[in-house]
Order: C-alpha cells, then structure tokens, then sequence
C-alpha cells in the first residue's frame, strides 16, 4: 500500500528531516572541526596570556611550544585532527590578511626608502647563505627555506605565510620558528652591548636592529633599549622589511608552479599554489592606506590578527612530532646560527660601505 505524500512529509518533519531533508551544511563541518578548534583555541589563549607576561618570548612562540608539549603528552585524537588541520591552514591565511590591515604601505615605503639598500643586501645575503650551509649541513631542503625565509623578513609571520605555499612537514615548521626564536633572543640581549661597544649612532643601531633582527617584538625591545630614537627608525625598518614578503611569496609559488611541470605533473595549474591569501593582505593593507580603517578600531585589529597568528601556530605545535624534531640533530641550529651571524654582520658592512655607521 503507497503511503499518502502528505502523512509522509509530516512524519519526515516529526523526526527533524531525517527523511529526505538535507542537514544544514554548517553542521556536519562545524561537529567534525569543533573539538580541534576548541582545543587550540584554549590552548593559544594560554599562548597569548604568557606572551603578555613575557614579551620578549612572545604569544606566538609559546603557542607553538604549548602545542608541541600538549601533543607530547597526549596526542590529540582522530577527532581533534580536522579542525587542527583547519587553525593551522585556513586560520594562519586569514591571519597574514589581518595583519594587513595594521600596515600602512604609504607610510612604509615613504619612510624605508632610506633603508632600502641595507635591506636588499640582509635579504640576499640570508638567502644565500641558508643555501649554502644548509647544503653543506644536508639540512632538508623545506627546513633551510623556512629559516632562510624566516631570518631574511620577519621570522614567524613570514614562515606562516610560506607554508601555505610550499607546504612543509608541521615538524619542520615547528623547528625553523624554534631556531628563529633562539636567535632573536640572543639578539635582544647581545644587540644594544654591542651597539655601544661599537658606539654606533641611534640612525645606525635603529637600521641594524631593524634588517637584522627577525621578529618585530624583538626589534622593538632591542631598539628601545637603545635609545628612543634607534627604536623608532628600526620599527621602520621592519616594517619595511616585511612587506617584502609578498614579492616573495609570489616568487615562491611560481617557483613551485615550474617544478610541478618540470616532474611532468598532469593537470597542474599555477592558480593552485598561488598565494590568493596575499592579495587580500594587499586589500587589506590598501584599505588601511587610503584611511579607511577608523583609528579606534586598530587596538582591536591589531589584536585579533595576533590572535589569530597564535591560534594558527598553536595547531601547528599540536601538528609536531618532537620525535621527529629530535632526530633532525643540532644541524637546523647551526643553519640558524650561520644565517643569523651572516645578516647582521653583512648590515655592518654595507652601513660602514655607505658611511652610515
């Protein structure tokens, strides 16, 4: 006996739909990334709070130590790892973008220009020298482009907008912000002696400081503890610095595209690898150049993208296998090591070259 349409549809909607009604689409995503989401978020915001505590350490590092000690302990379940997979991709993109948004390119390449030469130099120099030892240290060949990428613009920010790119082990991801840390630290602590043994002038500290130091918290507390003047013009010059993330970006990913084909990879576009997430940061960043964002509102922003960056890094801490990390030997550290000394000392160099010591 055919049952009546009417009675049936009732009966389908008595029991929620499960009769022929499709779920909403944001359910059965938000019950599959809910527990990994949750557990990161809470985690990065320990990351945040102890990174309030201890600046000079930092949100973003202790978010990505916090997540390797959590997995250490007790690796997250199969339940957690899609919406770990989610903060460490999809939430580090969107917080590349935020970052726009507090970044006034105007402003930057008005006041950079005068450091545009010393920067170009660190820049190549780091490359360069992350090639070079890193062969000669047989360090894998992600691993030395994210302490190369890492020392040459902004440590942290700039590995987290590679890794979209060229996609790394999380354990590699991990280790190159680890080494990252280590030196900016040291740097902090070394860079204002040495300045005065050198008695270099503010302008020139502030320029050293600025394209020689990785991290813009690190290049702050090291130029401010030289002298107001030397911390000023070396947030300049880090934001300077920064900016050339998204040329390189771009040449990443067109570098990707080349040796995809070159494999003789079927169906492969450049369009897939493309950093799209960069030219919302440029959106973003014009957006906050022709004024547009109102002044109360960048304490926030400017918050909300941190946010986002420790999150981002959380999940690849939770991502980490230590394990792994601890087979990879002291080579990765003496890589970091090697790119670091050879960036500040080529700085040096040239400001002594143009007499601006």
């Amino acid at each position: 006996m055919r049952s009546r349409p009417g009675i049936h549809s009732a009966a389908a909607r008595a029991n929620g739909g499960a009769d022929g009604a499709a779920p909403a689409p944001a359910a059965p995503w938000l019950r599959a990334h809910a527990p990994g989401l949750l557990l990161t978020c809470a985690v990065a915001v320990l990351a945040l709070l102890l990174g309030k505590a201890a600046p000079l350490i930092g949100g973003p590092v202790f978010g990505i130590v916090l997540g390797i000690v959590v997995r250490t302990l007790r690796a997250p379940g199969g339940a957690f790892l899609p919406g770990i997979r989610y903060a460490s991709k999809q939430v580090l993109q969107a917080s590349i973008v935020a970052l726009g948004l507090g970044l006034s390119l105007t402003q930057v390449a008005r006041t950079g220009l005068h450091s545009l030469s010393v920067t170009a130099v660190t820049v190549a120099t780091a490359f360069i020298a992350a090639w070079a030892l890193g062969r000669a240290l047989r360090v894998r060949d992600h691993l030395k482009l994210l302490i190369g990428v890492g020392t040459a613009i902004c440590g942290g920010s700039a590995i987290a907008a590679v890794v979209p790119i060229i996609k790394p082990d999380e354990h590699d991801t991990a280790f190159a912000i680890s080494t990252i840390f280590l030196f900016n630290l040291i740097a902090v602590l070394l860079f204002p002696a040495l300045g005065h043994l050198l008695h270099l002038s503010d302008l020139g500290f502030g320029l050293w400081a600025g394209t020689a130091i990785n991290d813009t918290s690190s290049v702050v507390a090291a130029g401010y503890s030289y002298s107001h003047a030397a911390g000023d013009y070396a947030t300049i010059v880090k934001l300077t610095r920064a900016t050339l993330i998204i040329p390189i970006c771009v040449v990443l990913a067109m570098l990707v595209a080349w040796r995809e084909r070159k494999r003789g990879a079927t169906g492969f576009r450049l369009s897939r690898v493309f950093p799209w997430f960069i030219l919302w940061f440029l959106v973003a960043s014009g957006v906050r150049t022709l004024g547009l964002v109102p002044v109360p509102w960048q304490p926030w922003i400017h918050a909300g993208a941190e946010f986002l960056i420790v999150v981002a890094l959380t999940a690849i801490g939770l991502s980490a296998d230590l394990r792994r990390m601890a087979a990879s030997g002291a080579r990765p550290i003496l890589l970091g090591l090697g790119v670091w000394a050879a960036v500040a000392l080529s700085s040096l160099a040239v400001q002594y070259a143009i007499g601006q010591l």
